[in-house]
């Protein structure tokens, strides 16, 4: 009945950690790794080994089972350890935790990180299998399915599976465990004190007594148990997001740390690269657009993509393991296979929400463990960047262009905020659309705008003159110039800033678009494809693709502001001094402060981790320790109120009665229906006997006895309790002061007199 308990448990507790992995090697490892646990713990107690034997065979059941469930890809056959494996997992067990927090989840078995399951299952069931079998209080075992429930939190998503229903199924098994241990050991020591002739029998009512406390017991604390779920399911909805290490721990990718690519938009049309083939794709959808990045923070000198100290939606790149459930996104499946030749860079070209990549160059094996990835941008890059002759396949979902613009209503993905200095394009925003219309077709009309009116030169030779970047001045001249000239860079940058001011969650996106007739055969994808475009989030949480660019046509000439002449009087002027024009330098896009806050400290991080954990854990700890010291607590504020009554009777008496509630705390059987020397002479000794003399005179004696006289009895108590608590050991004094057997005694217990 232990084992089976203790499964239950470990299997609802490790419920909380299959959004994690998602794998039928997640289930086969729990499932393993708990009945060898739970097989060593069995084993410990029915051949008295001691605490060391036992840590060393699950140390060794560990060595044997751990590569198979942990390192499944390394085993021989499925089942045998291989040198590597071994290697692999000691590794694991030392680094794998730290990966498993920083790599997009579902994992499934890759690499190593199932190994913290085999862990934490082996330890926890191995643990709680020896305490239901050897200590004393086997209730105790509960807490090993208890903490590895806190463990799988811990190393879970942020956002949890039915959070509130697992814990309340895992409160539900626990609590039956543990009032199964207690049935069983109360029906052991009947049975022994039957089997040893007293002539002691529990009685059929007693029996009954027995088994319905222990019946409303167990169901006052689901109530309560469910009470607080159904509460903690309103205060904090499953779909919030927990404070968990996962959302915490500094990810290894920081895209900060690289120059914006729409900065280099320009780079792809210069004479060299415009017609170099960039990269070989084949699988691409006739009008398919390649992404290679979103860009979501603007500072008003740079559209760049977010990171962790910025709250947007593409600032957490993650590894990725080996897919992404897609499938609640719609769209039409794409599969790409993609050769790199001139293209570098961090960014990994792509297509829609990517469900899966595999690299199959030369170095296939060092791009997969550099690849991160961020689904909500649908963005990924590798640590060193991709080179010529970089190859992989990735699969994809593409989802739909919208059916009418004008239908669409502004999402709630939160952006960095913009910049102050970019009030440029209102006038112009404001010219193009009807404030009285819905927010879709403002922003159909904005768009519209932009394309009506705008022009397209690159700056290249034999174009007009056109400024590159895309900082506030430049997309201010943008607004202001007629005619409106700019490329891509420009026009997607003012479209997702003029989309943020009609409330739409927008970002720019910089990729390719090179021209597709058919899906079949492969396409050489030149610099000349570079492009840019905007994404806006609808209320339905879908980030939708929209094209700002205007059709290339011809730019007509520049209006020529008139001068005004004006007449001025023939007045001699000092010449002028001579001072040297200073002008003022450029800002450096990359180097201009910005009102980004700067990164945090690693260290300060980790510290406030580190605190915020503990802090959680001790709460934890109080949780645990709160029962045990509201019984200190009640057992104190007894004492006082006995000690501290008006009647020197009543004072007396609550002695005797303090004292042998400390004797019953302290194991003696006393009976309600013997005196006070009858129970003395259980207790033992002659200080006990004395004591219950000095009661029985004050409390029958036909006058009030003195003060003096009941702190004489409350001083022979504190005596006592010494004298109980001598020859004891440290975990014997402990559970007398947490027993709560006093509270149930009867009769002699709770009368005033005898």
């Amino acid at each position: 009945m232990n084992a089976l308990m203790l499964l239950a448990a470990t299997g609802v507790a490790m419920a909380t950690l299959w959004p994690v992995y998602q794998s039928a090697a997640f289930i086969v490892a729990v499932a393993i790794s708990a009945l060898v646990g739970c097989l060593v713990g069995t084993l410990g107690a029915v051949l008295r080994w001691s605490s060391l034997i036992v840590l060393l065979v699950a140390v060794g059941a560990f060595l044997v089972i751990g590569v198979p469930l942990g390192v499944p890809s390394q085993a021989l056959f499925w089942v045998l350890p291989s040198w590597q494996g071994l290697i692999d997992l000691l590794a694991g067990t030392a680094l794998s935790w730290k990966q498993l927090l920083t790599i997009v989840t579902p994992v499934g078995s890759y690499q190593a990180l199932l190994v913290p399951v085999v862990v934490i299952v082996l330890a926890t069931t191995t643990v709680g299998m020896s305490v239901a079998l050897r200590a004393r209080r086997g209730e105790f075992a509960v807490l090993a399915p208890l903490g590895l429930f806190v463990l799988a939190i811990l190393l879970g998503p942020t956002t949890a599976l039915a959070p509130v229903e697992t814990a309340l199924l895992l409160g539900i098994v626990l609590v039956f465990w543990a009032a199964w241990v207690h049935r069983r050991r109360r029906a052991e020591a009947i049975a022994r004190v039957t089997q040893g002739g007293s002539g002691v029998r529990e009685s059929a009512a007693r029996r009954r007594i027995a088994v319905t406390r222990t019946v409303l017991s167990s169901a006052v604390i689901v109530a309560v148990a469910v009470a607080g779920g159904t509460l903690a399911a309103v205060a904090y909805p499953a779909a919030a997001a927990r404070e968990v290490p996962r959302r915490h721990t500094e990810q290894p990718f920081d895209p900060r740390d690289y120059p914006s690519p729409l900065a280099a938009f320009r780079s792809f049309l210069e004479a060299d690269a415009a017609s170099s083939t960039m990269l070989t794709v084949s699988g691409l959808p006739p009008g398919g657009l390649i992404r290679i990045a979103a860009l979501d923070s603007y500072d008003g000198i740079v559209y760049s993509v977010g990171s962790d100290t910025v709250a947007s939606a593409s600032g957490s790149f993650t590894r990725l393991p080996f897919r992404i459930d897609q499938s609640a996104v719609e769209g039409e499946p794409v599969s790409i296979d993609v050769t790199v030749g001139d293209y570098t860079g961090v960014w990994v070209p792509g297509v829609g929400k990517l469900e899966s990549i595999r690299f199959t160059s030369d170095r296939a094996g060092r791009l997969t463990d550099s690849f991160y990835y961020n689904d909500n941008a649908a963005t990924g890059a590798v640590l060193g960047g991709l080179e010529d002759g970089d190859e992989y396949r990735a699969d994809a979902v593409v989802p739909p262009a919208p059916a009418d613009l004008t239908t669409l209503q502004p999402g709630t993905a939160v952006l960095p905020p913009l910049p102050a200095d970019i009030e440029g394009l209102a006038p112009l925003l404001s010219d193009w659309v009807d404030e009285t219309a819905d927010p879709g077709t403002q922003l159909a009309q904005m768009l519209e705008g932009i394309r009506r009116d705008g022009y397209v030169s690159h700056g290249l030779e034999g174009e007009p003159p056109s400024r590159s970047g895309h900082s506030a001045d430049r997309l201010t001249q943008l607004a202001t110039e007629i005619p409106m000239l700019g490329d891509g860079e420009q026009y997607a940058a003012a479209a997702a800033v003029m989309a943020r001011m009609l409330g739409f969650p927008a970002r720019a996106v910089i990729g390719f678009a090179p021209s597709i007739t058919s899906t079949t055969g492969s396409v050489a994808v030149t610099g000349d494809d570079i492009a840019a475009w905007i994404e806006v989030q609808d209320s339905t949480g879908s980030w939708v693709s929209l094209d700002p660019n205007p059709e290339p046509r011809e730019v007509p000439p520049k209006e020529q502001d008139e001068p005004i002449p004006v007449s001025r009087p023939q007045v001699v002027l000092p010449p002028p001094l001579e001072q040297p024009q200073v002008s003022e330098p450029a800002p450096d896009p990359q180097s201009a402060p910005t009102d980004v806050d700067p990164p945090a400290d690693p260290t300060l991080a980790l510290i406030l981790l580190i605190g915020r954990i503990a802090a959680w854990t001790a709460l934890a700890l109080a949780l645990l320790v709160s029962p045990f010291l509201a019984i200190v607590a009640a057992k104190v504020r007894r004492r006082r109120y006995r000690r501290r009554a008006g009647d020197p009777v009543d004072r007396i008496a609550g002695g005797w009665r303090e004292f042998t509630d400390l004797a019953v705390d302290h194991g003696f059987a006393l009976s309600p229906a013997a005196t006070r020397s009858e129970n003395a002479a259980v207790v033992g000794g002659s200080r006990p006997l004395l004591l219950a003399g000095d009661v029985d005179r004050a409390v029958f004696a036909p006058e009030t006895p003195p003060s003096a006289d009941a702190d004489r009895v409350w001083h022979e108590v504190d005596e006592l309790r010494g004298t109980l608590d001598a020859g004891r050991s440290r975990w014997q004094r402990l559970r007398a002061k947490i027993s709560l057997r006093s509270f149930r005694l009867p009769g002699e217990g709770r009368r005033q007199h005898q």
